[in-house]
């Protein structure tokens, strides 16, 4: 089963690289916000709306597996693919390209659907899970 995925691209900045030019490996979990709001966004939530309406979506975990360097002025690729259907957690992961195609980086993420109100773990909200259900190949 194959889940909603999207490709987000960014453009490597001179602030987030060391002295060599080298994307200093912290950058990494920014790069991943991006595009999983942006795989929100295309998906059609806003997580602004979704915090206005009482949810937040915490990261619990975190992990990047690094191959090659990105470098400034890199075009960055970033393929944010669903695992799993979301329960009260949710799981992405990522694959992040240069501009010639090579495989840079690897990650995954894992979040929690919490009540703003509670800050207790709450479902996934139904009609999220409904397009996500709606979005599978």
């Amino acid at each position: 089963m194959t889940y909603f995925s999207t490709k987000t691209k960014i453009r490597v900045r001179y602030g987030e690289t060391d002295q060599m030019g080298v994307v200093y490996h912290g950058n990494y979990a920014q790069y991943f916000e991006i595009a999983r709001i942006d795989w929100l966004e295309k998906l059609g939530f806003s997580y602004k709306k979704m915090e206005e309406d009482g949810v937040m979506l915490p990261v619990v975990a975190l992990s990047t597996n690094f191959k090659r360097s990105a470098f400034f002025d890199d075009e960055l690729t970033i393929t944010t693919s669903l695992k799993n259907a979301p329960t009260a957690k949710i799981e992405f992961e990522y694959e992040l390209h240069n501009q010639q195609g090579e495989l840079l980086t690897t990650g995954s993420t894992v979040l929690v659907f919490v009540s703003m109100k509670t800050k207790r773990p709450i479902k996934c909200p139904e009609r999220m899970l409904e397009k996500i259900e709606s979005s599978v190949k």
